[in-house]
């Protein structure tokens, strides 16, 4: 299974950085291979019946890194590029965004191979509650809570709340979050990502001594993350002059009108022919001179070939995984450009997760400005710790924030001790 999991690009790439780190933070042989591999790796097979009549097989999966701190908190998605590597992945990069953020929580991620682009809301339906109950001897309040991801929304995770909750007999909204706030989601928990992404972004601005209100930014994905970064952003009086997605991008030197380019995605599912902006090339896009550029979309955009001829101020990456480390490592070298890794800088969804988690265990809101106002804390904190630690060792952010989890999980793990 450990080659299995290192011929994945996604996966290869986390356990490449988690043994950077180990060797950096000296940890004993065994600590390192417990805390590297995931403790659980789930693979179902779901049936369904289309509407058309006839029957096709998904198959889903879900990897919980570790339960060491708490139950596995992860996002589940739905796309036809699922695949076990990448989820691993992902579940890693989560337990240590739990980790650096000091939430009582492991990693973890799911998905299923399929295209809900080309499914039917029943036939989305039926793929997610199968899976669901093909998942409940794994998954629990205080087992795994999962949420939302790409391709997935509000509506799924009501469908695992009903599912679940069906079967226990009871209504346990705890069970996932990013719900809907009629049946107990939180307030700003859809926007909780990009706020996040945008409020690290500012602080880094403050760092350099850069003024917000007359700064610049990009932003490559113009989905949940992308959208809620280019808006928060655009609050605080950021210009966002360049938007991509996967149909292609836009620029307006002047700054785009997010508000109308948000309708214009709504209605056409993309950016392209974007009436109040010009037509780009969304590579040429990312080299573009500003002052903050927010990756906010796939993984492993920001390359060796694209690395060198960056011109923003700071990278703050939405996505998860979007730079590699060939990247890394000439963004290290050039040493111009604040980068705001995603462990720390998209970590806004899963702490404001936790908030809704802890919200239905107390059977008690928040309204929404309590919910940021705490969130900010939280990654105020953590930004904090990052850059400290950073300037302690002489290293760089991505490094400090993942050697700060991860010493975090080995240093629980070795109180623990293991089980004989």
């Amino acid at each position: 299974m450990r080659d299995e999991l290192l011929k994945n690009p996604v996966f290869a790439m986390a356990a490449n950085q988690f043994d950077q780190v180990a060797d950096f933070l000296a940890l004993d042989d065994e600590l390192r291979e417990r805390c590297k591999w995931p403790k659980r790796l789930i693979t179902v097979a779901i049936p369904v019946r289309h509407d058309d009549g006839n029957t096709k097989v998904y198959f889903g999966h879900r990897v919980q890194h570790h339960l060491t701190r708490g139950p596995v908190k992860g996002g589940l998605r739905y796309s036809p590029d699922v695949d076990l590597g990448e989820v691993a992945a992902l579940a890693m990069w989560m337990n240590w965004k739990c980790a650096l953020l000091d939430l009582p929580y492991g990693g973890g991620k799911g998905g299923i191979n399929c295209d809900p682009r080309t499914l039917s809301m029943g036939e989305l339906e039926r793929i997610t509650r199968r899976f669901t109950m093909e998942m409940i001897p794994f998954i629990g309040q205080d087992i795994d809570v999962m949420a939302p991801d790409m391709g997935t929304n509000e509506q799924t995770m009501s469908w695992i709340v009903d599912t679940y909750s069906t079967h226990a007999g009871r209504l346990v909204p705890g069970i996932v979050t990013g719900k809907p706030l009629c049946l107990q989601g939180s307030a700003g928990r859809t926007r909780a990502t990009g706020h996040g992404v945008a409020f690290l972004a500012s602080r880094a601005l403050n760092k350099l001594g850069i003024d917000v209100g007359s700064a610049t930014a990009i932003v490559q994905g113009f989905g949940n993350v992308g959208l809620h970064t280019a808006l928060t952003l655009a609050s605080y009086g950021v210009k966002v002059k360049g938007v991509s997605d996967i149909s292609g991008a836009v620029w307006n030197e002047a700054g785009l009108d997010l508000n109308k380019l948000a309708d214009h995605v709504a209605a056409t599912k993309g950016v392209v022919g974007f009436a109040h902006g010009d037509a780009v090339d969304p590579a040429e896009m990312l080299c573009r001179e500003c002052d903050i550029l927010a990756p906010a979309a796939a993984g492993m955009v920001i390359t060796a070939a694209n690395a060198g001829q960056l011109r923003c101020k700071v990278l703050a990456e939405g996505a998860n995984g979007p730079t590699t480390p060939e990247a890394d490592a000439i963004l290290a070298a050039r040493g111009d450009i604040f980068v705001l890794p995603d462990i720390l800088c998209n970590a806004g969804g899963v702490t404001v997760s936790y908030f809704e988690w802890v919200q239905n265990l107390q059977r008690y809101s928040w309204s929404e400005r309590e919910v940021l106002t705490k969130l900010e804390t939280k990654l105020e904190a953590a930004f904090a710790r990052t850059l400290a630690f950073a300037s302690q060792h002489g290293i760089g952010h991505r490094h400090a924030a993942q050697a700060l989890a991860i010493k975090t999980v080995a240093e629980v793990k070795a109180q623990r001790g293991m089980f004989p």
